[in-house]
């Protein structure tokens, strides 16, 4: 499967805060959006990897928050 390049929409604005929910919001968008369990990983290590706003941050790194 080719990788996609096109950032996916992960709807944050009115939800929960929480950075697991967040966490959890955004693995299953980047399921949906066909992303390789590789590229989900490296997203989720990268959003670990720091404080609340570092997992903000990398959530707008890779994908179009809303």
């Amino acid at each position: 499967m080719s990788e996609v390049t096109e950032k996916p929409t992960l709807k944050l604005v009115g939800e929960d805060g929480n950075a697991f929910f967040i966490l959890g919001r955004a693995s299953k968008v980047a399921r949906r959006a066909g992303w390789s369990k590789q590229k989900i990983y490296d997203f989720l290590k990268e959003a670990k990897s720091g404080d609340y706003d570092n997992l903000l941050c990398t959530c707008a790194e890779y994908f179009e928050v809303e």
